[in-house]
C-alpha cells in the first residue's frame, strides 16, 4: 500500500502473472515487438485508467520487452502534457521516478481527427517506426465514433506483420438493433478473435474466482440447483450520486450502465453449466447457453427508483438527482433498478435471480447472495434463518457462508454466524492487481476468456431491449428514495413477493488482519 492508499501487486502475484507472458517471449524475433495505441489519449478514461494500467504493467515487468505506446487524439498536446495529466492517478514509489521516465520515453503522440483518412496515414507512419510489430488499439472513445474509427484503422493502420487487436469499451450499443449494427460493422472489418469487448467487471478477482468456487469444490455441485436454492441476488451499490456526470448518465441510465453488462455477466458465471475445458470458447459457449434460456424481463417484475436529497444531511447528500445542473429537470431516468429474471432450464426453472443496482445508496458494495431453502422439519421453534453463500466482489473481497449455530454458553438458543474467507486476512501479503491490468494483459496474451463474444452480446440485449423500450416510450416515473438509504421500499416488496427473505438481523464484519 502506498501513501495514496493505492495497491501494488505482491511478488507472488507478479510471479503468477508473469507466467502468462512466457509464450509471448517464445514468438519469432520479427514478431516480438508490440505497439499499444490509445485512441482518445487526451480523454478522461485514458488519463484515469489506460495510462495508469499500462504504467503498472510496465513497472511490474509484466509487458513484453519490446513494447511501445502511441497516443492519438484531436487535442494539440505533447507526451509531457499527457504525463502531467496522468500522474495524479499513477502509483509511484519514491525510487521509481527513473522507471517512470523510462516508461514515458517509450511513448509517442499523434494529433489527428477521428474521421479523416489522411490523419490515420500519419498515425500509421508513426507505427511503422516500430515495424514489424503486433498492434493493439484501445478505443477510449465515445461509441458515436466507433464505426468511423474502426473503419479507418482497418484501411490505414493494420499491422503489416503479426496481428492486430481492437479493444472496445462499453456501451456496445443502446439496444438490440444498435448493438447488432455495431457487431455487423465490426465483423465486416475484423475477425471475432481480433475483437476484445472489455467489461472490467470480468477482471475482478472474485468474479474470476466464481468458476473455481463452483467447479473446484465437490460440496457445491449437488446443491447448486432449484431443489436447494430459493433465490440469487446480485447487487451493485454506490454511496454517491452522479457527481456532475448527470448529463452522460441521463443518456444511458442505471440499467444500461450497470445491469445489462456487469450484473448479467456475473449471472452467467453463477448459473452456467460446467464447461468442457477452461478455454475461452468453451466458457463463452456455456455463458451463451444460459442467456438463451432467459426470457425477456417483464416490466411488472422491475422496480425503478430515482434518488432525492436528504434535507438532514450535509454536502452532496443534500442534493437529489434532479438537482444536478447537467440533468434535465423533468428527467425520469432511473438511478436505481431491481429486476427479476428467470432461467428456464432444468437446473434453475422457478428460481428468481434479482439484479439490483443503484447510486446514492447506503454503502459501496458489490456481491452475490445465494439464499438456500428453509430447513425442512424444523425442530428449533422457528429460530432457523436461511443459509446464504455470499461472494463479496468489492470492497474487501471475501466468501462467507451464513449459518446457524448454538449460542455459546448454557442456553440452547441459535444464532447466525459465518464461515469466513476474507482475503485481507487469509492472504495478508497478497495485493490483487487492478481489473484493467488483468484484462489488458489478457489482450497481449490473446486470451478472450474474460471478454464478451458477439452472440453473447446479442442475447444480453435481447433480454433487456423490450424493457428499455417500454421505459423510454412510456416514461414511467421512478419511485423516490432518499440519498444514503437502502433504496426504495418497493424493492423489498418485490423480492418478498418472489420468496426472498431479508431478516435485517445479521451484519457481516469483515475479518481485518
Amino acid at each position: 500500500m502506498n501513501e495514496n492508499n493505492e495497491t501494488i501487486a505482491s511478488p507472488r502475484c507478479l510471479e503468477l502473472l508473469k507466467e502468462s507472458l512466457q509464450h509471448l517471449e517464445k514468438q519469432p524475433k520479427e514478431e516480438s515487438c508490440y505497439v499499444f495505441i490509445i485512441l482518445g489519449a487526451s480523454g478522461d478514461l485514458a488519463k484515469k485508467k489506460i495510462y495508469p494500467t499500462l504504467w503498472a504493467l510496465f513497472r511490474d515487468g509484466l509487458l513484453p520487452g519490446k513494447t511501445r505506446f502511441v497516443g492519438y487524439a484531436r487535442s494539440n498536446i505533447t507526451v509531457e502534457e499527457i504525463r502531467k495529466k496522468c500522474e495524479p492517478y499513477l502509483t509511484i514509489k519514491s525510487d521509481q521516478e527513473g522507471k517512470l521516465d523510462a516508461f514515458f520515453k517509450l511513448n509517442a503522440y499523434v494529433q489527428g481527427s477521428y474521421d479523416k483518412a489522411e490523419d490515420y496515414v500519419k498515425l500509421n507512419k508513426e507505427l511503422d517506426k516500430h515495424s514489424p510489430a503486433n498492434r493493439l488499439f484501445y478505443l477510449a472513445l465515445p461509441p458515436t465514433v466507433f464505426a468511423t474509427v474502426t473503419e479507418n484503422v482497418k484501411l490505414n493502420c493494420m499491422a503489416p506483420k503479426g496481428w492486430t487487436r481492437i479493444i472496445i469499451e462499453k456501451p456496445f450499443g443502446r439496444d438490440s438493433d444498435s448493438s447488432a449494427e455495431l457487431s455487423t460493422h465490426l465483423a465486416s472489418l475484423f475477425k471475432e478473435e481480433e475483437i476484445y469487448r472489455i467489461d472490467h467487471y470480468l477482471g475482478k478477482e472474485m468474479v474470476q474466482n466464481l468458476m473455481a468456487l463452483r467447479f473446484g469444490n465437490r460440496i457445491f455441485g449437488p446443491i447448486w440447483n432449484r431443489e436447494n436454492i430459493t433465490s440469487i441476488m446480485i447487487s451493485f451499490k454506490e454511496p454517491f450520486g452522479t457527481q456532475g456526470r448527470g448529463g452522460y448518465f441521463d443518456e444511458f441510465g442505471i440499467i444500461r450502465d450497470v445491469m445489462q453488462n456487469h450484473l448479467l455477466q456475473i449471472l452467467c458465471l453463477v448459473a452456467m453449466e460446467k464447461p468442457v475445458t477452461t478455454s475461452a470458447e468453451d466458457i463463452r459457449d456455456e455463458k451463451v447457453k444460459v442467456l438463451r434460456f432467459v426470457p425477456e424481463i417483464k416490466y411488472e417484475n422491475v422496480i425503478l427508483g430515482q434518488y432525492v436529497g436528504d434535507p438532514t444531511a450535509e454536502g452532496d447528500a443534500k442534493l437529489g438527482y434532479l438537482d444536478d445542473d447537467t440533468v434535465p429537470k423533468d428527467s425520469v431516468t432511473p438511478t436505481y433498478a431491481m429486476a427479476t429474471c428467470f432461467i428456464n432450464n432444468e437446473r434453475w426453472e422457478g428460481v428468481p435471480f434479482f439484479l439490483r443496482c443503484g447510486k446514492a445508496l447506503n454503502e459501496r458494495k458489490a456481491d452475490i447472495r445465494i439464499q438456500f431453502r428453509d430447513v425442512p422439519g424444523d425442530i428449533f421453534h422457528g429460530q432457523c434463518k436461511r443459509n446464504e453463500l455470499v461472494i463479496r466482489v468489492q470492497p474487501g473481497e471475501a466468501v462467507y457462508v451464513k449459518m446457524m449455530t448454538k449460542t455459546p454458553g448454557m442456553s440452547f438458543e441459535l444464532e447466525e454466524t459465518e464461515l469466513d474467507l476474507s482475503y485481507n486476512s487469509r492472504y495478508k501479503d497478497l495485493i490483487m492487481p487492478d481489473a484493467y491490468e488483468r484484462l489488458l494483459l489478457d489482450v497481449f496474451c490473446g486470451s478472450q476468456m474474460h471478454f464478451v463474444r458477439s452472440d453473447e452480446l446479442a442475447e444480453a440485449w435481447r433480454v433487456f431491449t423490450p424493457l428499455l423500450h417500454k421505459i423510454e416510450n412510456d416514461k414511467p416515473k421512478p419511485v423516490k428514495y432518499i440519498y444514503g438509504s437502502r433504496g426504495p421500499s418497493e424493492a423489498d416488496e418485490l423480492v418478498d413477493r418472489f420468496g426472498f427473505k431479508f431478516y435485517g438481523t445479521y451484519k457481516w464484519l469483515k475479518n481485518d488482519p
